[in-house]
């Protein structure tokens, strides 16, 4: 297995123009992004691939994001969890922040993403610096 020192995120969402700009954004800043979009998908992935962090939508089409966060939890209890998602209200924060996400970051707020990310997955950078 070849090192990689770029740290990794999963990015679920079923939206592809979400996935595809998170993703730019997100590789031109040194990371390297995978995206579902959907919680098998996710699952799947994460079964065979290892993150750094997860990222998640509240909305995804087979299983909600708080039920797949704490699935993610249950089997990766080190690996920060970030919601990013337009269910905005304050109930849904308390909701993902309950099924053990880390942060949440209602969109489209890019620059709160950004800081919340950088926050987690600092430690990967500091190690592959």
């Amino acid at each position: 297995m070849a090192f990689n020192p770029r740290p990794r995120v999963l990015y679920v969402d079923d939206h592809e123009d979400c996935g595809a700009m998170v993703s730019a954004l997100l590789t031109f800043s040194q990371i390297e992004t995978r995206v579902a979009t959907n919680a098998a998908q996710a699952l799947s992935l994460t079964e065979a691939e290892y993150f750094d962090l997860y990222l998640l939508e509240a909305w995804l089409p087979d299983v909600d994001g708080f039920e797949l966060c704490r699935q993610l939890r249950h089997a990766n209890p080190a690996t920060p969890i970030l919601f990013f998602s337009g269910a905005a209200y304050e109930a849904d924060k308390k909701r993902g922040l309950a099924a053990g996400a880390d942060a949440y970051v209602n969109k489209p707020d890019i620059l709160a993403l950004l800081r919340s990310i950088t926050y987690y997955v600092s430690p990967v950078l500091v190690a592959a610096a």
